[in-house]
């Protein structure tokens, strides 16, 4: 994440800590977790940071993103997890930052609280991200935030599937734009 759009997450979180706490799919190493957890401390409440840790699509052997010192060695698959709790406690987040090991939308079906800003960076295949907007959309309160990463409009910058889950909830008459910054896009519940 570009510390541009970084900040500019960091801003959505703290506007949105006045309507509830903060949830963010797709967590990784948690690097948009530290922008989110500042934003959580500044605005008095959590940031809830939901993701399996074994990676996406993308992120598996023999694709671009592909990266072997998150392979555990000795399961030989992905785990970010210890990576991301490095990170957190590095930052001083620990207080703020509720890491959950979790498919999001699993989590989803026994979640029950309203959202200030729901953040979605999870799976970039269209039916994980269409999942996770379906998943979670419903909890972001009126006034809150939804929030989108890697959304491109021209398919040769980058994967169409979170511009198309982003059109779609545009189209939905349910959020509308605030605010884009590089590849991040601001909605706000009606």
């Amino acid at each position: 994440m570009p510390d541009d759009e970084g900040l500019a997450l960091h801003a959505a979180g703290v506007e949105a800590a006045a309507v509830g706490p903060l949830l963010e799919i797709g967590t990784y190493c948690g690097k948009s977790a530290i922008y989110l957890g500042a934003a959580a401390r500044t605005g008095g409440t959590v940031v809830f940071t939901v993701d399996h840790h074994r990676g996406s699509e993308e992120n598996q052997a023999g694709w671009e993103h592909h990266d072997t010192r998150l392979v555990d060695p000795r399961t030989g698959r992905m785990d970010t997890l210890p990576f991301f709790r490095r990170t957190i406690e590095a930052a001083g987040l620990e207080d703020v930052v509720v890491a959950v090991v979790a498919d999001s939308p699993t989590l989803a079906r026994y979640w029950a609280t309203p959202l200030g800003l729901c953040f979605i960076d999870g799976g970039h295949a269209y039916d994980v991200a269409r999942a996770d907007y379906e998943a979670w959309s419903p909890f972001v309160a009126p006034g809150g935030l939804l929030v989108f990463h890697d959304v491109f409009e021209d398919p040769e910058a980058g994967g169409q599937a979170p511009f198309l889950v982003w059109q779609g909830a545009v189209d939905s008459g349910r959020f509308t734009p605030v605010s884009a910054t590089g590849s991040l896009r601001v909605l706000r519940r009606v």
